[in-house]
């Protein structure tokens, strides 16, 4: 069942990073029970997939009695997690001030945009508010474009949930060996800053552009962007490395003798055009016939569905059919404890019962 197994994890229900931090925790084996507020029972959507292999409960975190009960539950577990601004779980008593006492153990996540200090920390924001703050937003997009805001992979999920299931695990391992737990302040600012760290550490080596399209990572290079194909689809062409860049040349059949000067930069804007040419007088498939196998680092763009039926997804069974959803399976994957997913989302508050029982609190706060 994953190797953390055995961990009990208390997660105070919210939307986006956190939840997705606790499907994390849960896919990797944990014992995830999410807190949800009283009008929430009942709801249930099996495609809620950051709430899949979780358990649910409801309470009224407004109840000084099942704020005691809860105080019982934190008593028992390994971690619990929030995402509310700062000082709402102080205003509840459930902060850390008072949960340590209680479990000296205890390691205490707290997700946030801006983080528990600092001098806008306690301002409302949302994932593209983050990563404008941290450089991000504005390196990304074309040089006539304004900056286009990547989903929100960056702030909530990659600079946001995993950076926080990063810091909880870690947490734990000092937890287990010290016998003292911590608090882990998880702000988005701080996660997607880490992961622009590559792009500051070039840009203060003189090797990056501050501008978008200007540079071998950000569609500037002839050999590292999306090309569209004669049915509307398209290609990605990553074909960095000197080998790599001579197949995709073999494969397109340019034999202009410039493009071996592949680095000048100078050049670029004028190979993407001849590069565009090529690639617009066949459809996206004819294109992975003449690249498959190859080195030339050239795949499909593919939309969500094609995603799910790709071959290589197939072969890795990247994707999961649970009671008809087919969703992305848990990973990554371990030769000892292998993952699965325990059940879609349940309905919420489903197994307040069974929770109350095995950690003696009083049924009657939480139904």
């Amino acid at each position: 069942m994953g190797p953390l197994k055995g961990i009990k994890i208390v997660e105070f229900s919210g939307i986006g990073p956190g939840p997705f931090c606790g499907m994390l925790l849960a896919d990797l084996g944990a014992d995830v029970i999410r807190i949800s507020r009283p009008e929430q029972r009942g709801q249930h959507n099996k495609f809620d997939i950051h709430n899949r292999s979780k358990r649910t409960i409801v309470a009224d975190l407004k109840n000084p009695e099942t704020i005691l009960e809860i105080h019982k539950l934190i008593s028992q577990v390994d971690a619990v997690f929030e995402g509310f601004r700062p000082g709402v779980m102080e205003r509840l008593g459930l902060g850390p001030e008072t949960c340590f006492p209680l479990n000296k153990a205890l390691v205490y996540g707290r997700m946030t945009g801006w983080g528990q200090d600092g001098d806008m920390s306690l301002q409302a924001g949302h994932d593209i508010n983050y990563i404008g703050l941290s450089g991000a937003l504005n390196s990304i997009g074309r040089a006539d474009s304004n900056p286009v805001p990547p989903l929100n992979l960056i702030g909530d999920y990659g600079g946001g949930g995993m950076h926080l299931a990063v810091g909880m695990l870690s947490a734990l391992i000092s937890s287990l060996k010290t016998g003292e737990g911590q608090v882990v302040d998880s702000a988005m600012v701080d996660g997607s800053l880490a992961l622009m760290s590559f792009f500051y550490s070039l840009n203060n080596m003189g090797l990056w552009k501050d501008q978008r399209e200007s540079n071998l990572l950000d569609g500037a290079a002839h050999f590292y962007d999306t090309y569209k194909c004669s049915d509307g689809k398209f290609i990605a062409v990553g074909s960095i490395e000197p080998q790599f860049y001579k197949i995709l040349l073999e494969k397109l059949d340019i034999k202009d003798s410039r493009f071996r000067d592949q680095m000048n930069k100078e050049l670029w804007p004028e190979f993407k055009k001849i590069i565009s040419l090529k690639v617009i007088l066949k459809t996206r498939d004819d294109w992975m016939d003449i690249f498959s196998g190859s080195d030339a680092c050239v795949t499909p763009v593919l939309d969500l569905e094609e995603s799910k039926n790709h071959h290589h997804n197939v072969s890795r069974n990247a994707f999961v059919d649970m009671d008809g959803f087919n969703q992305p399976a848990p990973s990554p994957r371990f030769s000892n404890t292998p993952l699965n997913i325990k059940h879609n989302a349940s309905e919420i508050g489903i197994d307040t019962v069974d929770v109350c029982s095995e950690f003696n609190l009083n049924k009657d706060l939480f139904i």
